[in-house]
């Protein structure tokens, strides 16, 4: 089933032909062998990989992202070679991360670590689901639904958990004392709730309410900002520690939108959106710093400014139609992403991300199966 969304592009009065060579522009930014700015790779035995340019790795961050794209574009060719790479190099079968994927690869596909990222397993998961209502599933490792299945399996079941029963909140990595605000998404476990293990429909449900609830209390009443880590009751940790707003955070805006247009959200974040939006307006790109959530500037420009400039407009899908103010400050952050160009260079791999997903989601096009 697809559930079709609305354009927040044509409704700001872009038109159908406009939009349509953005998204392939967007598309061919990053995956088109012969651009100069493509960061997917293709290798060997039929598989390829999305390359953190900035970092000279592979990420499940960037891995799922990409499945995610490529369910979303219907290039089922490229989201089995980016499935099949992870699979065969990411992928950990023993240890206590048994089950889970190594968060970070060289581009041979050589481990650099031995735990996993909770990022990447959730895109993993909702990207496999996805696959397999728009393509089938297939055998072995292409049987998308088992495989997103035993991803989530993992992480609410295992002695190495990702999210933890007693709240419901996922954590920076397993077992770990603390969460990432930009991890949780809401819109994913209610339609977790759907696809995976039936016996845990209960526990996605209570998740996408524990975070809706969550990401109220780490986003500043003001600002509307998050820190990258956070405390169970929302409360940054100390600066040195990533309790600042920084590229992590810069996700949750993005998250709050895609939210509210896949399941409407509600008032508590359109409100965070609204302030969000606030916070940026008038500013570009070369504005952008870093910042404590209260909106204190911090020394440092932003190292992601135009992923930064694609998450507040996204944020624009939940801002209320009936609140002018409000909507007339998301329609200009829309337009300012769509008047700045993809970034170019070596940090292109995380901006362009962040840039697709907000062109997707405003297009009508990042859409649920």
């Amino acid at each position: 089933m697809l559930l079709i969304m609305k354009s927040i592009l044509e409704e700001f009065g872009f038109s159908k032909f406009d939009i349509e060579n953005r998204v392939i522009e967007c598309w061919n930014n990053i995956f088109d062998q012969k651009n100069p700015n493509h960061f997917y790779f293709e290798a060997e035995d039929n598989t390829g990989y999305m390359e953190d340019t900035g970092n000279d790795d592979a990420r499940t961050e960037g891995m799922s992202y990409g499945m995610m794209m490529a369910v979303q574009m219907n290039r089922k060719d490229i989201f089995d070679r980016i499935w099949k790479w992870s699979k065969k190099n990411m992928y950990m079968e023993t240890g206590p991360n048994a089950g889970y994927f190594c968060w970070s690869n060289k581009p041979d596909g050589t481990k650099n670590a031995d735990g996993p990222a909770p990022d990447g397993e959730e895109y993993f998961a909702m990207a496999l689901f996805f696959a397999a209502r728009r393509w089938g599933n297939g055998e072995g490792i292409f049987n998308y639904t088992e495989e997103g299945r035993a991803i989530l399996r993992v992480a609410i079941h295992s002695e190495n958990k990702m999210w933890f029963e007693e709240n419901h909140h996922i954590r920076f990595v397993p077992n770990c004392p603390f969460t990432d605000p930009s991890y949780h998404l809401p819109h994913f476990y209610e339609l977790f709730a759907e696809y995976a293990d039936p016996c845990d429909k209960d526990y996605w449900k209570a998740a996408a309410k524990a975070s809706r609830k969550y990401l109220v209390k780490a986003c500043h009443p003001e600002t509307g900002l998050a820190s990258e880590y956070a405390n169970d009751d929302g409360e940054p940790l100390p600066p040195k520690y990533h309790g600042t707003f920084f590229s992590d955070s810069y996700r949750v805006a993005a998250n709050v939108g895609l939210d509210a247009l896949w399941f409407g959200g509600n008032a508590a974040l359109s409100k965070i959106a609204a302030n969000i939006i606030n916070f940026f307006d008038g500013k570009e790109a070369d504005d952008l710093k870093d910042y404590l959530i209260d909106g204190t500037e911090l020394k440092k420009n932003a190292r992601h400014p135009i992923g930064l400039i694609a998450t507040v407009a996204e944020a624009a899908a939940a801002v209320k139609s009936d609140d002018k103010e409000a909507r007339a400050a998301a329609e200009r952050a829309v337009r300012r992403l769509w008047n700045t160009p993809m970034r170019t260079g070596r940090r292109r791999y995380y901006d362009n991300c962040l840039y697709f997903f907000a062109i997707l989601a405003l297009s009508g096009k990042y859409v649920i199966y």
